[in-house]
C-alpha cells in the first residue's frame, strides 16, 4: 500500500506521531511519502522512514500559499492509495487536493478548538470542510470524535496515540537531584510540557503560590512560546519552579520525581503522562480532553483550570507517602494496558482498508 501522510508544522505531538507512523507502517512494507515543510521533516527526521514532498504550510491560514499546497499535493494525491491528514489545516489541503481523485482521505484531529472568537471562527469554518470532504475523521480524545460525529462525519473512530517505547532511568534519583541542586529532603514535581497555552502553566504557578509552605521544586522540561512570559513571573514572584528546556534525560526526571504533573486545559492522549505511568510515577492531572481516559485510576484527576485543587491535590501526594505509593503501584499496572505500536499500526490499517485502499 502506499500512503500519503500530510502534516503542516509542528512543535510537538502532531510531528512525533506522524514519525512513529510513518516508522510503523515502512517497517510493515508499506510505501509511505510524506508531505510537510521542510522544517517539520528536519526536526522530526522523516526523511529516515519516508520520501518526502515538501509543502509550505504554515500554522496560520493564508490564502495565496494554502492554494499552492493544494496544488503541489495534487499529483503526490493521484500516486497514492490512501491521503491521511494530520491536523485541521493538513485535513483541509488534503481534502481540496485530493476531490474528484477518487483516493480516500483520513483526517486525524490533534487539537481542540481554540479560544480566541476569531481564530475558532477560522477553525469552524476548515473544520467542516474537513468534516464533510474526508472519508474518515480521527480524533486524539473521544470529545474530538464525537464532535466530528455531530458534524456528519461520515465514519469516525479515536486515533491511536502509543507513547515511544519505554526507556528505563540512566541515573539513579539522588544524582538527577544532585544536578538539580536539590537537598535531599527536597521534594521534586516534573512537568513534561510544551510550552504553550494549552498546557495551563500559568495555573501551575498559581497552584505553586499555594504551596510555599512546603519544601517542594517544580521543574518543567520542554520549550515554546510561553518561555520568557512563565520566566518573568516565576522571578517576580520568586515561585519555586524551573523551566529546563528540552531534555534528552526525560526517563532519569520521571525516576527521580516525587511527584510529576499536568496542569492542561485540553490534551488528546498525553504521550508525557504514558511516559509518566510507565516510570511507575505518582501523577496529578488536570481532567482535560482525553487524559481521564490514558491514566484511568492512576492519577489524581482535578478539575481544568482550578489552581486550587491542583495545589491540594499536589500537597497530598507531597506530602503523604501511602498516597504516593499507591500511585505509583497503580501506575504501573495501568502501563499495562496502554496502547503499543502493534496496536497503532493495526488500527491505521483498518481504517485504510475500511475505506477500500489496497
Amino acid at each position: 500500500m502506499k500512503v500519503l501522510l500530510v502534516m503542516g508544522t509542528s512543535a510537538g505531538g502532531v510531528g512525533t506521531h506522524v514519525r512513529a507512523l510513518a516508522r510503523l507502517l515502512e517497517a510493515d512494507g508499506h510505501q509511505v511519502v510524506v508531505a510537510a515543510p521542510a522544517e517539520a521533516a528536519d526536526r522530526f527526521s522523516l526523511l529516515e522512514s519516508a520520501t518526502l514532498v515538501e509543502l509550505d504550510l504554515s500554522d496560520r491560514p493564508h490564502p495565496a500559499r494554502d492554494a499552492t499546497a493544494v496544488r503541489s499535493l495534487a499529483g503526490p494525491v493521484r500516486g497514492a492509495d490512501v491521503v491521511h491528514a494530520h491536523g485541521l489545516r493538513a485535513g483541509a489541503v488534503a481534502v481540496l487536493a485530493a476531490a474528484r481523485s477518487g483516493v480516500p482521505v483520513v483526517t486525524t484531529l490533534h487539537n481542540a478548538a481554540p479560544a480566541g472568537r476569531l481564530s475558532a471562527a477560522v477553525y469552524a469554518g476548515l473544520e467542516r470542510v474537513v468534516v464533510r470532504g474526508s472519508d474518515a475523521v480521527l480524533g486524539v480524545s473521544a470529545d474530538l470524535v464525537q464532535r466530528a460525529a455531530r458534524l456528519g462525519a461520515r465514519r469516525t473512530g479515536l486515533a491511536v496515540v502509543p507513547a515511544p517505547p519505554f526507556q528505563p532511568a540512566r541515573r539513579d534519583r539522588y544524582a538527577v537531584r544532585a544536578e538539580l541542586g536539590l537537598d535531599a529532603r527536597t521534594s521534586l514535581g516534573v512537568v513534561l510540557a510544551r510550552l504553550a497555552p494549552q498546557k495551563g502553566l500559568h495555573r501551575l504557578l498559581d497552584a505553586h503560590r499555594e504551596l510555599t509552605d512546603l519544601d517542594l521544586v517544580t521543574v518543567v522540561a520542554g520549550e515554546g512560546p510561553q518561555h520568557d512570559e512563565l520566566q518573568r513571573r516565576i522571578d517576580a514572584e520568586g515561585l519555586p519552579v524551573r523551566l529546563l528546556g528540552r531534555r534528552g534525560d526525560v526517563p532519569d526526571l520521571l525516576a527521580a520525581a516525587d511527584v510529576v504533573v499536568s496542569s492542561a486545559v485540553w490534551e488528546g492522549q498525553p504521550v508525557g503522562l504514558q511516559e509518566a505511568l510507565h516510570a511507575g510515577a505518582a501523577i496529578v492531572a488536570t481532567d482535560a480532553g482525553g487524559t481521564g481516559a490514558v491514566v484511568g485510576d492512576a492519577a489524581v484527576l482535578v478539575p481544568v483550570d482550578d489552581a486550587t485543587s491542583l495545589s491540594r491535590a499536589i500537597r497530598d501526594v507531597v506530602t503523604h507517602g501511602a498516597v504516593r505509593d499507591d500511585l505509583r503501584s497503580k501506575a504501573v499496572e495501568r502501563a499495562d494496558h496502554l496502547p503499543s505500536d502493534a496496536d497503532a499500526l493495526a488500527a491505521v490499517l483498518d481504517t485504510y482498508r475500511g475505506l477500500g485502499a489496497a
